[in-house]
This record gives C-alpha cells, structure tokens and sequence, in this order.
C-alpha cells in the first residue's frame, strides 16, 4: 500500500525530502543517537506531518553558520573585557562561608567553558511575585542616569507593556540611552507601531531573529527553535535584573492560566558586569551594531562589599558545552542533603535524568514541582511522564495548583542555588539561549528554599499511586509526547 502511495506526485515528493532529511541526521548533525533514531521515526511512520514538524522544530545544519557572526562578536567582546576579567578572576575569588568552597570545581569549570566569571560582591534581592518585580523594575528604570538595556523573549501589547515602553520613551526623552532587544517569536504579535513611542525618542530597538515583510512592515519569525529566551535588564552598570518574568499582564496574575508564581532577581555588583557582557553580545548580533566597551557601562567605583558569589552562565546553540545543563548536573552531584527544583517544563536527557535517579537513589531529598495546567500540552505530558520515572528512584513530586509556576530555580542543600530563564528541559539546554545566575550563598539559598516549602501547600503531592492511576489517555498522551521529545 505504501508503495502504491508514492505513485501520488506530492506524496512522492514528501518521501523524497524526508529521505534527504534523514540523510542529513545521519551524516551531517551531530545530534545524540536517541534523537536521531526519534526523528527518523517520525519522519517515516507520520511522513506529513513528520515534514512539517522537522521544518519548524528539527533541522539545525544551518546552525553552524547563523552563528559564525555571533561567535565572531562573543570573541571580540571576550577579548576587550580579558583585563577587567583578569582582575576579577585571579581566583582570590571565593565564598566567604569554609562550607561552599566544595562548589569551587564547578566555578572552574563553569569559568572555563563559558567565561563565567566568579564574583564574590553581589547584592541580591528575590522576587516571586509579578508585582514586586515589575515595581522594582519601573523605580529602576525612572532612576536611571546614563543607559537602560533590555532584552526579554516575550512583551505583550497591553497595559504592563505598554506602561514599561512608555516609561523608556520617557528616559530616552532625558537623554539616557535606551537599547530594547526583543524576540521574533516571542513578540510575534505585537503591533508593527508597538516600539515607535520609544524609537521617536531616540531608544533604540532590535529583533532577535526576526523577518519583516516590506510592504506590509509585518514581523516575521521563521525559526520556531534558537530564540532568545532570556530576561535580561542593565541600568547604568550597576543594577541588573534576571530571572522568569516577562513583561505583560499575565506575569501579574491576570492572563487565563490566573496567579503566576515565578522567580526573579535584582542584583547590584560584580555579576552585573557579566550581565552587561551578555547583553552586549546578543544586541551586536541583532542590531549589527558593535557596541563599544567603554568604561561608563562598566563602572569600576561601584563597589558592593560582602554579599554573595555570583556566575552569570549563559548557554544556547551557539555555545559547545550545554553549559547550564553542565552546571545543574554539578549541583546534583554535589548534594548531600537536598535538592529542590522548579519549573514549568521538565524534559530530561538521559545525563540529567541519571543524575536525578542517583541522588535520589543514595539518599537525597530529590524534589520537584511543575504546574498542575500545561501551557503547552505536549510538554506537560512529557513532564509528567518524566516525574514518574524519578518517582520510582524515590524522589517525591508535586503539582502547584494556586495557578501557574514558572519560576525556573533549583537549590541543593540549602548552600548553593540557581535562577534564571531556563527551563529544566532539552530546549533550554540546546535550542533556546538562556542566562542564569549560579549564586553560592547560603542566605540566598535559604530564601529559595523556604519559598518552595512554602508553596508545597499550595500543591498536590504526585505520589506513586496516584501517578499509577493514571488513565490511559494520559498513558498514550505520555508516550507519544515521548517520541517527540526524544527528537529535539
């Protein structure tokens, strides 16, 4: 019957191009084994719709290319910041509490690999609500002097996104400079006048892979994989903002999913720097403009004392060691007593997910908490599908039921701690570009720590029956999310 299919025009044509398809998975990209089997299983059991999902999700042999520019600027940047860096990194650098110097081989590597730079001063604040992030966000904003720089993967055309671009056209009015990077994808929908309250007062901004149709000046995202996931803000050098929130109403509470629950931070220090770096970096490969390093966007006389130790880890498709995947697993390995993490999406590989069964198996208090409604179905099932894996090593899992978590954090027994845009999934860790703050301090840690205990009672506890009486709908919505997960 198959081959009496291909005598259809169209339907030989798709077969062909899936052919060619899986020539290029074989033989071209470096993907692991699991998911190069996954997408040839796709590709030739769901021939149409395996197409269609390769053209948005799957295919990454131009990769290497699109990037070659971004790799050009990361150097050069590198390079002009290598004395600031000296300065910093002569490995004085170090926790002050005896407890944490246990996390110095993973600041190594992490230093290594991606640059990340080990900073003991840092002031830090936690927000978990929309509210108090978006309030410290604005008063930060109307304070500043010299430069404001943004960079979010989402910003919503309504009354919270609206009042932040009106708030930057006011600055940009007073003279500050005011650079806004957004994401094609992400701000797909925006209206194509959205920015020009901002741009007419001088700010300045740019698309993170994004097309525009001419006539129409509609906004065009043609990659459905390597966005810019990341929730970045600069102001003056000297204050910086990262974390889960993006800018829109939702974020406080009022979009459909209800209450959002997430994590942010506000930091004041050393890690601001790298922040800046960062953002420096991806606004050169946007906007084609090659910032400067002067000094005024990096103020030496802004000193913070004491405070916590601070790397700011960047990963994406660009970057060779998944980085932050790498840092999470060195936090698992390190446990002793705990590990709490959240997320929305919770798609292992199998490197995160052994590191998991392990811990747990010798003893850990493994736990993790995601939603109790998906945002993205497929996701969520995998999620769940992954969550019961790790309960049969013991780990114990839960789903927040007073709206929706997004917050992205982890933190090990009660010392070390991570925050930041990605999520705990493989398109955080290969596809998407990402930024956290990797913070050895234990007052941090505790706060983190303290805030997922309490929001466990606002959540329903996944137990081993419970998860076992699952229906089999769930079971069949589990497995086939499986398939397409294993191919990213």
């Amino acid at each position: 019957m198959m081959w009496a299919a291909l005598t259809d025009p169209i339907v030989l044509i798709i077969f062909i191009i899936n052919v060619l398809f899986a020539i290029s998975l074989i033989f071209f990209e470096r993907r692991s084994p699991s998911a190069t089997l996954a997408w040839l299983a796709v590709l030739f059991f769901i021939p149409l719709l395996g197409f269609i999902l390769y053209l948005i999700f799957g295919q990454t042999f131009h990769r290497e290319k699109m990037f070659k520019v971004k790799a050009e600027l990361d150097k050069k940047g590198k390079s002009l910041l290598k004395e600031q860096l000296e300065e910093l990194q002569e490995y004085k650098a170090s926790p002050s509490d005896d407890e944490l110097d246990k996390y110095l081989a993973m600041a190594h590597m992490l230093l290594v690999n991606d640059m990340a730079l080990l900073s003991e001063n840092n002031q830090i604040l936690v927000y978990t609500n929309g509210n108090d992030k978006f309030n410290a966000l604005l008063d930060a904003i109307k304070n500043a002097k010299q430069h404001i720089h943004l960079e979010y993967y989402i910003i919503r055309n309504d009354e919270l996104g609206n009042k932040i671009v009106a708030t930057l056209a006011e600055k940009a009015k007073e003279g500050v400079e005011v650079r806004l990077l957004y994401d094609g994808l992400g701000c797909a929908k925006l209206p194509r006048k959205f920015f020009d309250e901002l741009t007419d007062a001088g700010g300045q901004v740019a698309g993170f892979f994004e097309r525009k149709i001419p006539v129409l000046n509609i906004r065009v995202s043609y990659k459905s994989n390597y966005r810019d996931h990341r929730k970045i803000v600069v102001i003056d050098g000297t204050t910086g903002f990262v974390g889960g929130f993006n800018i829109g109403d939702e974020y406080l509470g009022k979009g459909p999913l209800g209450y959002w629950r997430d994590t942010h931070l506000k930091l004041n220090g050393h890690a601001v720097g790298m922040l800046q770096v960062r953002f420096f970096q991806d606004w050169s490969f946007a906007a084609k403009e090659l910032l400067d390093y002067e000094p005024k966007y990096f103020p030496k006389e802004h000193e913070v004392t004491g405070g916590a130790a601070v790397q700011i880890v960047s990963g994406g498709p660009d970057t060779q060691w998944e980085p932050i995947k790498k840092g999470f697993i060195a936090l698992i390995n390190s446990a002793t007593e705990t590990i709490y993490i959240q997320s929305p999406y919770f798609v292992l590989d199998e490197s995160v997910m052994e590191a998991l069964k392990i811990a747990a198996l010798t003893g850990v208090d493994v736990r993790v908490m995601i939603p109790c409604k998906p945002d993205h179905p497929f996701v969520y099932w995998t999620s769940y599908e992954n969550i019961g894996e790790l309960l049969d090593a013991g780990a114990r899992a839960y789903t927040y039921d007073s709206g929706f978590i997004h917050s992205k954090t982890v933190v090990v027994d009660g010392l070390a701690s991570s925050v930041g845009t990605a999520n705990w999934d493989v398109r955080s860790f290969r596809l998407n570009f990402e930024t956290n703050a990797f913070i050895y301090n234990r007052e941090i840690a505790e706060v983190l720590k303290n805030a997922f205990e309490n929001d466990i009672n606002q959540c329903t506890e996944i137990t081993k029956q419970l998860y076992a009486e699952r229906s089999t709908m769930i079971k069949i919505k589990e497995s086939i999310s499986r398939l397409f997960s294993a191919a990213l």
